[in-house]
């Protein structure tokens, strides 16, 4: 499928979506539409998550109940195998430890974005976001102070493993995928 099929699909697939009737309590929840696009991503494969989305088998059902009522038949996950990020715990406590504290839902982004450090692109795309813009709202919505750090406008899967590694005190820190990645000599220019 090319690229306006696939654009096309994603947008009718996240329409879907957000045409069920949310809980009321979480209809105006911001995290609503940015949770959609990442099912929708990872529904059309653009995602490094697993079908979970990292949350377990529950979670995600009463994410998929609470948020997109009816869709649950769409995107029920088949067993998942577990996360293997050696740093798992402590990039999810540098998000827990800086979330906004304003939505619940907050909880279940930071799990989800700590899953995504394990893919092998940019997070954006390893959340399979439709674009970077939405990794950036979603990082301002949940987690603002982050957001307001990232100050030289680093991609952010380097910003958080660098976050991460100066509470760690590590001084020389690659992201994992980093090696391997086809943007790495732009990752690792100077920041604008």
């Amino acid at each position: 499928m090319n690229g306006p099929d696939r654009s096309l699909l994603r947008l009718a697939l996240q329409a879907r979506l957000l045409a069920t009737p949310a809980a009321a309590e979480l209809a105006n929840d911001p995290n609503r539409r940015l949770l959609a696009s990442i099912l929708t991503g990872q529904a059309l494969a653009l995602a490094a998550l697993p079908a979970d989305l990292g949350l377990g088998a529950s979670r995600h059902a009463a994410l998929l109940a609470n948020y997109f009522p009816g869709a649950e038949t769409l995107f029920m996950p088949a067993p998942t195998p577990v996360v293997n990020l050696p740093e798992y715990e402590e990039l999810q406590k540098l998000l827990l430890d800086h979330r906004a504290g304003e939505r619940d839902s907050e909880l279940l982004v930071a799990d989800i974005v700590t899953t995504a450090c394990i893919g092998m692109d940019h997070l954006w795309q390893d959340l399979g976001f439709a674009s970077r813009d939405e990794l950036t709202k979603l990082m301002w919505v949940n987690f603002p102070a982050l957001a307001r750090a990232n100050t030289g406008d680093m991609k952010w899967k380097k910003f958080l493993y660098r976050q991460f590694c100066a509470r760690e005190g590590i001084y020389v820190c690659p992201a994992p995928s980093c090696g391997v990645c086809a943007d790495h000599a732009k990752c690792f220019g100077p920041e604008n």
